[in-house]
């Protein structure tokens, strides 16, 4: 990462505390030559402001204090030209940093025109040099360049696949995440004036120094400071690992021969990593050379939003900061930057309800400040004022602290660009309908609920909807906390930065979102690998709205359901397409054809049911009983009874199959009946007599145990006949066997209530009912707490309750219910 210069008019000061200190350890760090490195290095420290056609002004990106000096060196020397490290395709569009409506964190964003995906960004937040110099420059009327490598051929050599491509680029390639060989200028400096942490020696020698008294002190008199520094660490590590800085100074050289020939006085704002080799000599032929046959590639251009979060390192960016939300509070805070911090902090924790008063204020900035005079530091930095934010504010949690990083200290702060800038039409039509639906975009996540009774919110859906087909992830659907039914929607929203290149990727599809959606729909069908993939499209269109693409998407699922004859694979697509059947009804949009395949799908699962549940193995067996539970549930939403009847023959089929069916789906088939009430109470207990005969092996038996009570154990509480069915089994497994059985039987009870173990447990306990006892008495009375007969006078005042809430109680019942007594039902 480029290291950057002091800040405003105190450059002496600065240079001879900090930077300086730096450069002789640096001097002193190699063996052998080092006396001519030094020598280089005072050259390139004469050359920054020898020349009085061109200053070069080595920055920190995203360095506030760095950002303060670069405006303080172009107020005086007043270039009439501005050089920027960045890709010259992007000078038609300088313009636009001086507009209002443009509020930083932005980014310029170049993209491959026949391969969206392959692009990178280019950062900058209020406080990053470049765009102090933009805006400068667009006040007082000077001429801006980019001078960097062009996208055209940085894009063209990055590789077309891989994660890498997906992840914003640095701005300058300078310290990608995962170079480790590559040398940090930071950190080098850090480590030479004694300090093991880059960041807070960047605040002490930067951020953090007074501004000086003597306004006549040079301000380019920090840049020529870091320059001799960044001659020393280059004469000694030379390119550093960069491959590409070769290539990429040869073009900023270039570049800047040609502003010394136009202009009088030339301003160079560029990382300070890359200032010795343009203040180096070079011959314009060796340049040229090496810029002779690189790849090249058609690239667009444009100013994308950007986020603070993208902007921390730990988002992945190569040039990122810790502590971007810190930084701008220097930047932006002249004067008492510890005690308005301290105030924000407040603010915020009052907002999450903790109680903070001024006097925590006034005393956390007083143990801050005495921190830093105990760690002997100019001023309190972000790790003092932590330290007693934590003691003061916090009481000693760490909790708090995690809410305050997140909110202040990288921050979620999301710029904005203005309506003309250049963008992808699909782009366009996107924010014509994000304002229209008053839909803003915003960094911090949000959730949306909608009610899809309103126009408004079901177009809302539908854009989210048709988003999501085309993988703009801008929202994800989520469980609302009052969604009931099927006319509610619930979304999370949070806006990413890279959302830019999804939107330019997607742009092959379309100009427009749903004509986008739509295309995208079509060919996701044609081209599925499943018949279930293809079905998920169909409930996608309904969901979307796309009703141009639905027509297609049924043919291709008409064709794929009548050559599919894996039952699984139909088990697999039908819940997806009575989902859309229902939503069709829900949304307007007509499903009549829908429901018609998903009719014909159900009955060739009937038809084929059987058959597919033999022969297979537990895994089988296993993905098997998913299908048939999805199955079972789509099925009970389609409104034909004859289809639903039909469902039931299969699933008693396979319940009642001898041989050849697994345990756990005949189990599982059974279960389903009883629950439905198509099994009756004794014919269950005869199927799991059946099934725990000793004619059975115990692993089958085990299977079948498992199948029938994974939907809960309320029936071995109501019903004894069963669990003393279980129970005599259990009793009777062979010692050899029991260790095998066991986890399946571990597995099945654990999905049981507390509740229902507790009183299976009693019920086993206490032993056989009286009316199963051979001498006709029970064992026990009753189960503890439970009375031995029903007390009617009490359950007749349930009952009433109950049917007050169904809006069934008649007169004669709120007659009665004076007197104590309830009416019979």
């Amino acid at each position: 990462m480029p290291v950057g210069a002091g800040a405003g008019r105190r450059g002496a000061a600065l240079a001879g505390a900090g930077l300086h200190s730096a450069v002789d350890g640096a001097g002193s760090a190699g063996a052998g030559g080092l006396r001519a490195d030094r020598a280089a290095a005072g050259e390139v420290a004469r050359a920054v402001g020898a020349a009085e056609d061109v200053v070069l002004l080595g920055v920190r990106h995203h360095g506030p204090g760095s950002a303060r000096a670069v405006l303080a060196a172009l107020e005086a020397y007043r270039p009439q030209a501005v050089l920027i490290e960045g890709p010259p395709e992007a000078d038609a569009l300088v313009g636009l940093a001086g507009d209002p409506a443009m509020r930083p964190p932005v980014a310029l964003l170049a993209h491959v025109v026949d391969d969206p995906a392959r692009a990178a960004f280019w950062p900058f937040a209020e406080f990053s040099p470049e765009w102090v110099a933009l805006r400068w420059a667009a006040e007082s009327g000077a001429e801006v360049r980019f001078i960097d490598l062009p996208a055209a051929h940085s894009l063209a050599l990055r590789p077309a696949t891989g994660e890498d491509a997906d992840e914003p680029g640095p701005v300058d390639g300078e310290s990608e995440a995962g170079a480790d060989v590559r040398v940090d200028p930071l950190a080098v400096l850090a480590g030479t004036a004694g300090y093991d942490d880059p960041e807070r020696w960047w605040e002490d020698a930067v951020e953090h120094r007074g501004g000086g008294a003597d306004g006549d002190a040079d301000p380019l008199a920090p840049f020529a400071a870091l320059a001799e520094a960044m001659g020393a660490i280059r004469a000694i590590h030379g390119d550093g690992g960069h491959s590409q800085d070769p290539v990429r100074e040869a073009h900023m050289r270039l570049r800047l021969r040609e502003a010394r020939r136009a202009y009088e006085r030339t301003a160079v704002v560029c990382g300070a990593w890359h200032v010795p080799a343009l203040a180096g000599r070079s011959a314009v032929a060796a340049d040229r050379q090496l810029l002779k046959g690189l790849p090249k590639a058609r690239v667009e251009t444009t100013w994308v939003p950007w986020t603070h979060r993208r902007l921390a390192r730990a988002s992945g960016y190569g040039a990122g900061i810790a502590s971007p939300g810190w930084y701008r509070h220097l930047f932006t805070s002249a004067d008492r930057p510890v005690t308005r911090w301290m105030t924000k902090v407040a603010g915020l924790l009052r907002e999450e309800d903790l109680p903070v008063s001024s006097a925590h204020v006034i005393e956390a900035v007083r143990l801050a400040d005495t921190l830093a005079a105990m760690r002997g530091r100019p001023l309190a930095g972000l790790g003092e004022t932590t330290d007693a934010i934590r003691a003061v504010m916090c009481d000693g949690s760490d909790v708090p602290l995690a809410l305050i990083r997140d909110r202040l200290v990288v921050g979620d702060v999301l710029g904005e660009v203005p309506p003309d800038a250049p963008a992808v039409p699909l782009a366009r039509d996107l924010a014509r309908q994000q304002r229209t639906l008053r839909l803003k975009p915003e960094a911090l996540e949000r959730q949306l609920d909608l009610d899809l009774r309103k126009d408004t919110d079901a177009a809302r859906s539908r854009l989210l909807h048709r988003l999501a087909l085309l993988g703009i992830g801008w929202g994800e659907p989520a469980r609302g906390r009052d969604s009931k039914g099927t006319f509610r929607e619930t979304w999370r929203l949070r806006w990413e930065p890279e959302l830019a290149v999804r939107i330019a990727e997607a742009g092959i599809w379309g100009t427009t979102v749903a004509a986008a959606a739509g295309a995208r729909a079509s060919d996701a069908a044609v081209h599925a690998g499943t018949l279930a993939e293809v079905t998920a499209t169909a409930e996608a269109c309904l969901l979307a709205g796309l009703r141009d693409a639905l027509p297609v998407v049924m043919q291709v699922l008409a064709d794929r359901a009548a050559l599919d004859t894996d039952v699984a694979h139909l088990a697999a697509a039908l819940p997806a397409l009575v989902r859309a059947v229902r939503y069709g009804d829900v949304r307007g949009t007509d499903s009549a054809a829908l429901g018609e395949v998903a009719a014909g799908l159900a009955q060739r699962i009937c038809v084929g049911l059987p058959p597919a549940c033999a022969g297979l193995d537990a895994d089988g067996a296993a993905a098997m009983r998913a299908h048939v539970d999805e199955v079972h549930r789509a099925v009970a939403l389609l409104p034909d009874p004859a289809l639903r009847d039909r469902w039931a023959a299969a699933l008693r089929s396979v319940a009642e199959r001898d041989g050849g069916i697994p345990g756990l789906l005949r189990g599982a088939a059974a279960r389903l009946l009883r629950d439905d009430g198509r099994l009756a109470a004794d014919e269950a207990a005869r199927l799991m007599g059946l099934a725990l005969s000793a004619g059975t092996g115990p692993a089958e038996s085990a299977g079948w145990i498992e199948g029938f009570l994974a939907g809960g154990g309320m029936l071995l509480v109501h019903d004894e006949k069963l669990l003393a069915l279980v129970d005599g089994w259990l009793a009777g497994v062979p010692a050899a066997a029991f260790d095998d059985v066991l986890p399946l039987l571990r597995r099945t009870f654990a999905e049981f209530e507390p509740g229902v173990r507790r009183t299976v447990g009693e019920l086993v306990r206490r032993g056989p009912s009286a009316d199963r006892q051979p001498g006709g008495a029970a064992a026990e009375p009753g189960l503890p707490g439970f009375a031995a007969a029903l007390d009617r006078h009490r359950a007749d005042a349930a009952a009433h309750t109950v049917r007050l809430l169904l809006g069934t109680t008649t007169t004669t019942d709120l007659g009665t219910q004076g007197d104590g007594e309830a009416g019979d039902d």
